[in-house]
């Protein structure tokens, strides 16, 4: 047997290596029922101007990515796709959400909508912080 080390896996190395995991985990885990989640906004000629993009696992929405364009920032956006989100999370039997945000991003936003910051990444690359947060629904 040999080490390969490189500074470039290819989408072939990374999924090979995520599907043994995933064979793992669905022998192991109780709740096998993974249902991704997407809400968009879109202006008059279909681009994408807002959205989220997480997944309902079990008890747990996980939001992997929320963003909303600066021009649209401030007018109430991300917090009505939070809250579409979590409504959604909640017809899918959720009690919980998890996400994270950088210290740059949108730590106020996320405590002023209820979420109780878990942990933090301190010199997270290297300067910064990195929050997670959770919320009961």
């Amino acid at each position: 047997m040999n080490y390969r080390i490189t500074d470039i896996p290819t989408e072939q190395d990374k999924d090979e290596i995520f599907q043994e995991l995933l064979k793992y985990n669905l022998e192991r885990i109780e709740c096998k029922d993974i249902k991704e989640l997407g809400i968009f906004l879109e202006d008059e000629q279909g681009k994408k101007v807002a959205g989220i993009v997480g997944d309902t696992h079990g008890n747990w929405l996980e939001i992997e990515y929320l963003w909303v364009s600066e021009t649209l920032r401030g007018q109430d956006i991300g917090t009505e796709i939070i809250s579409k989100a979590e409504l959604i999370a909640k017809e899918r039997g959720c009690k919980y959400v998890f996400l994270n945000t950088f210290s740059f991003q949108a730590k106020g936003f996320y405590l002023k909508l209820g979420y109780q910051e878990v942990f933090s990444l301190k010199a997270y690359p290297l300067t910064g912080e990195r929050h997670y947060f959770i919320k009961k629904l």
